[in-house]
């Protein structure tokens, strides 16, 4: 009996081991299909035109962890002078005025200019329109017994037409324009929020 047992023992054993390779072969051979399965190089050739390619992505570069500091602001430049304009067709316009009501032209006074650039610098200074001395400054041109000013601000710019329509459209300014006068300048300053003229009459 010893015997039939000892026999039953290697007939189990040689079926363990016979077990024991299938499965060892069996998962050798599945190993390699999953090794061949995930070879995707194969799925994505470049000599494949049926395939894609795969989207390229190209990442923005990190940001530097240590920024360098924004640079100081520049320092405030002082204010400019404001600039006189020249070739101002104001006194054309307004000898124009004039004789659209049948009144004489206007001759130009260098003496009445001075005392518009200065009105014209001021008014401008301010920012806001004022009339100060002007007429009494006028009469000091020794141009005759009678004096009168208009200033105007133009937002846009110089704009000679613009002023002298707002001018024709304000009864007191036009009463000017109108007036029994000789002489006339004008003066245009580029200020900072616009134009300013101041035109002298005498």
């Amino acid at each position: 009996m010893r015997f039939l047992s000892w026999i039953g023992g290697l007939l189990v054993a040689g079926t363990l081991a016979v077990g024991v390779v299938s499965a060892v072969h069996l998962h050798s051979a599945s190993g390699h299909n999953l090794t061949a399965s995930r070879q995707p190089a194969s799925l994505f050739s470049a000599n494949d035109p049926a395939v894609p390619d795969p989207p390229h992505k190209i990442l923005p570069p990190s940001p530097s962890p240590d920024p360098p500091p924004p640079p100081p602001p520049p320092a405030p430049a002082p204010p400019a002078r404001a600039a006189i304009v020249v070739g101002s067709t104001q006194q054309a316009l307004i000898n124009q005025d004039r004789a659209a009501y049948g009144l004489g032209p206007l001759t130009w006074s260098n003496c009445l200019y001075s005392v518009a650039v200065s009105n014209a610098r001021r008014v401008a200074a301010q920012g806001s329109l004022s009339h100060t001395n002007g007429p009494s400054v006028d009469l000091t041109c020794g141009l005759g017994r009678q004096a009168g000013e208009n200033v105007g601000w133009w937002s846009g710019g110089i704009n000679d037409a613009k002023i002298n329509g707002l001018f024709m459209a304000s009864p007191e300014h036009k009463a000017n324009i109108l007036g029994p006068y000789r002489y006339v300048a004008t003066a245009w300053v580029a200020g900072a929020n616009g134009g300013y003229v101041a035109v002298e009459f005498s």
